[in-house]
Formats: structure tokens, sequence, C-alpha cells
């Protein structure tokens, strides 16, 4: 087979169009690469919704535990505890868990003129229980950088606010909110960097990969498996790993440059990649 037949045949296998059948036998290094291709779709739609809706949320949070209301600040201030205080492995285990025992025809809620089932079966497919999970974990941890970027704004600004005549939602939206972004982005980055990486454990933790329509480390599982050596698929997912966060890191940099437009380029914050070991 050749190379131009099999990204035919493998290209879209992970999300269901292509050859249904994995490759078995006499396993080609064109093969290893389309497939492990293939399957960087689901990282990438695991991190790209997971990283788009967090953000609003983790401003929200971050809103809520810098308020002096205690039924804003003690339930912000308890999730962000609980998510970071935990590993985002066993979040997975415990999701899916609590997922499977939920009622398969759903959930009925009685809101008095009408009764509404509240889906729950999709809840157990990775492309919608391990999203939340992702969800949840990456919006506690950006809640508590942005809270940070909240209270290092500089209170000079915000006086300057007042004194224009701004206020509440006016003054947020036009000098705090901006000025947190710019605090907070590079931290942001690295974060974003890390649950794009993340995004890996949602096939080898608890989530099932029906009818082996997986993501790129579990395609490098099952090459090194098959051909009993790990030297070649697990550095061919490293590699697209690599490349895919060098563009998220140029990505991030175009939005900090618009965030510092107004600083001199000299004396811009840069965004410098940090390798996070442990989390």
């Amino acid at each position: 087979m050749s190379c131009a037949q099999t990204f035919t045949d493998y290209a879209l296998r992970s999300i269901g169009i292509g050859q249904r059948l994995l490759p078995k036998s006499d396993i080609t290094l064109c093969e290893q690469f389309v497939l492990i291709g293939s399957g960087m779709i689901w990282n990438i739609y695991f991190a790209v919704l997971a990283i788009a809706t967090g953000f609003m949320f983790a401003t929200a949070l971050a809103l809520a535990k810098a308020s002096d209301n205690k039924f804003l600040n003690y339930p912000a201030t308890t999730f962000i505890f609980i998510f970071r205080g935990s590993p985002l492995f066993i979040q997975f285990f415990l999701a899916y868990e609590t997922f499977v025992l939920l009622p398969k025809l759903g959930i009925d809620i009685n809101m008095g003129i009408a009764t509404i089932t509240a889906e729950t079966r999709w809840l157990t497919k990775a492309w919608l229980g391990a999203l939340v999970v992702l969800f949840f974990n990456t919006s506690a941890y950006s809640a508590e950088i942005f809270y940070g970027a909240y209270n290092s704004v500089p209170k000079g600004a915000v006086e300057a606010a007042e004194a224009y005549g701004m206020r509440g939602f006016t003054r947020f939206r036009r000098i705090i909110w901006p000025t947190m972004l710019r605090l907070a982005w590079p931290s942001y980055t690295n974060e974003a960097i890390f649950m794009f990486h993340a995004t890996t454990l949602v096939f080898v933790s608890s989530f099932p990969a029906w009818r082996q329509k997986g993501d790129a480390l579990y395609y490098a599982t099952y090459f090194a498996e098959m051909t009993f050596n790990p030297f070649i698929p697990y550095p061919i997912a490293a590699a697209y790993f690599i490349g895919f966060t060098i563009l998220l890191i140029l990505a991030f940099s175009l939005v900090n440059q618009r965030l510092n437009r107004h600083i001199d380029p000299k004396e811009r914050k840069k965004i410098r990649y940090r390798p996070q070991i442990i989390r």
C-alpha cells in the first residue's frame, strides 16, 4: 500500500471516516505517522473547546473568589481548591464512574408547567464526558491565575477610571479586565499548553475508545504493543505535540502583543514556555 493510499484510508479514521480495521501486521512507518496524526484531531478538539469555554468560566470564578459576598466567594474558592488539589487522572476516573451510574434515559427536571429530560447517556462518551472534566480542571487553574492578576491591577488605574466617571461594568470592561488579562497572559499561556498535553490522559484513564477511535497517544500505544518497539510511535506522537505546541505559543504570542500594544516593545513581557513537571 502506498503512503498516499494510507493517508486516504486512515487520515480521518479517529472520527470514524475511512478504514475501520487497524493494521495488524507489516506495519509501516507511514501508517504510524498517519494514524497518530489522525488521533491528534481528538487532542485538538478537547484542548480548543476546554480552553475556549473554560476561559470565560475562569474569569467568572476569579471575580467570585475576589468578591466580598460569601455566597460567591465560598463556592468559587471550594471549586478551585478541589480541582486544583486532586490529580486530573483521578478526576477522569471519578467522573466516568459517576456518569455511568446516571440514568441512561436521562434525568427529569420538573419546571412546573413542563418536565424537561436532561440527556445523560452522552456523558459516558469521551467527546462530552472527558470534555466536561477538562473544562472544570482548566477553569480552576485559570481562575487562580486570573485571581492573582486581578489583585495585581494597579490601584492607581482603578482610581483614575473612577475619576473619569467610570463605574461598575464599564470600569471593569475598559480598565480592570484588559489589565488583568495583560498581567495573566504569560501564565495563562502555560496553562493552555499544559491543558493541550493533558488531553493525552482521556483515553488512557477511564473513557473508552469506542471502535478503536482514540487520540494520538492511544494509537502510539497500539503501535508500540503491536511492533514491540516504543521508540518509533512515541517519538512520532511527541513530534506532533511539539509542532502543535509551537503553533499554540505563536497564537498566544500574537494575543499577548495585542494586549501590550500600548507598551514600548522593549519593555513588553515576553511569553516563555516553562514545562510543568509536577502539577
